[in-house]
């Protein structure tokens, strides 16, 4: 089981670190906004494709339970990849990817926080060690930059990226007894729906670009991959293993993003962004090795079991 959901865990993350190229080349090809808007529109039909006589099954604790779908959709769907789309315009793919090791951290933290849950001192030095990494690429190999808040404009929205998909999985924790299809379909819905506000905004600020060929393709491929493909493998490692222990995987993207970046981007791979990934993986072994054997389940079963 738990060696199932590392291998969904990892290629999720894969899928994740071909997202943050996807934003970068689909610059000049469709706008921010219009490819958050269009991922989950394809999304949602492709899904409800294949999800409409289980929708209909699972609509009884759907509708129990449909604010708490929409807010997956809003937070975890629109709200990350909004402003993922948004920072690869002002830094590149290779920040973007590394500062999202931030979101363990936060993970770990509001769990402990809010439901006090066991964490290991090595946990705590593992995402302690991420977050030297994140601010370490956030500050652009300069920390002295954070005290100053001299950050780039695409690192802070990217931070705010990281805060948002760290909510959304700590509320997994409550996410309903439906199958699968089910629990893709409505907050796909809900992040189609709610990306219309953001496209009427790109509208009447005037950067609004329809897609051209690339475009589409790079839509199609946020809409099958990095949305159905890596949300699905990304809720099934948190149901098998917790929040806190999957929530580490998503420390390799920055691996995966930065390998991308450097192959089909020719980005530069400066020597403070080889360390961010030493302390990285660094920190996704150390908190996985050091884990409490003893804990409770990170994500207990829906209170309408």
């Amino acid at each position: 089981m738990q060696v199932t959901a590392y291998v969904c865990l990892v290629i999720a993350a894969l899928c994740w670190g071909g997202n943050a190229v996807a934003g970068k080349l689909a610059l000049g090809h469709v706008s921010p906004m219009m490819l958050t808007f269009l991922r989950w529109f394809l999304a949602t039909a492709l899904i409800a494709a294949v999800s409409v006589p289980q929708l209909k099954r699972d609509w009884p604790i759907v509708r129990k339970n449909l604010p708490l779908l929409f807010f997956y959709g809003v937070v975890g769907y629109t709200l990350f990849n909004a402003m993922l789309y948004s920072a690869v315009k002002y830094t590149t793919v290779i920040n973007v990817a590394i500062e999202q090791a931030g979101i363990p951290m936060l993970i770990f933290l509001l769990n402990f926080v809010f439901f006090r849950t066991a964490v290991s001192k090595a946990q705590i030095a593992g995402f302690g060690m991420t977050l030297v990494g994140v601010g370490l690429t956030a500050a652009h190999g300069d920390l002295a930059a954070l005290l100053e808040l001299g950050l780039n404009q695409g690192d802070g929205l990217m931070l705010i990226a990281v805060a948002a998909y760290a909510v959304y999985t700590i509320f997994l924790r409550w996410k309903p007894p439906v199958d699968w299809r089910t629990l893709m379909a409505v907050p796909a819905f809900a992040a189609m729906l709610t990306s219309i506000p953001l496209l009427v905004w790109e509208s009447m600020e005037g950067t609004v670009q329809l897609p051209d060929n690339k475009g589409w393709l790079l839509a199609f491929y946020t809409a099958i991959f990095a949305s159905l493909l890596a949300q699905i493998l990304y809720i099934k490692g948190v149901e098998a293993i917790g929040a806190n222990r999957a929530g580490l995987f998503i420390n390799l993207v920055p691996v995966f993003g930065t390998l991308l970046s450097v192959a089909l981007l020719g980005e530069q791979l400066q020597a403070f962004h080889m360390i961010a990934l030493v302390l990285a993986l660094g920190g996704i072994a150390i908190a996985e090795r050091g884990r409490p054997r003893l804990s409770a389940p990170t994500v207990p079963a829906s209170p309408m079991d």
